[in-house]
C-alpha cells in the first residue's frame, strides 16, 4: 500500500468516526427528550426517529463500504480479473 492510498484510507476512516460522533450527539439529545416528556417513543413518517434511522442506515452502509469493501479488496478483485483475462482457460 503506497502513501497516497494509506492517507486516503486514513482520511476516510477519520471522516467516518467523525460522522458517528456527530450522530451520537444528536441521538443523545433527541431520544431522551421524547422518552422523558411523553414516556413513550412514537414513530411517524418524517419525525426525528425516522431521520435518525435513515442517518444510522447511511452510517452502516458507509461502514460496510469502508471496512468490508475497502480499496485492498477492490485491488485484489481487479488482479483476479486481470489474471482471468490473461489465462482464460485456467478458470
Amino acid at each position: 500500500m503506497d502513501y497516497e492510498t494509506a492517507s486516503a484510507r486514513t482520511n476516510s476512516i477519520r471522516k467516518f468516526y467523525k460522522s458517528i460522533f456527530i450522530f451520537a450527539i444528536f441521538a443523545v439529545l433527541i431520544i431522551p427528550d421524547d422518552i422523558f416528556g411523553e414516556h413513550i417513543v412514537q414513530f411517524r413518517l418524517f419525525d426525528r426517529y425516522t431521520i435518525l434511522g435513515i442517518w444510522g442506515f447511511i452510517i452502516i452502509v458507509k461502514a460496510v463500504k469502508l471496512f468490508l469493501f475497502d480499496s485492498e479488496w477492490e485491488r485484489e478483485m481487479i488482479q483476479k480479473e486481470l489474471k482471468k483475462e490473461k489465462n482464460p482457460m485456467d478458470y
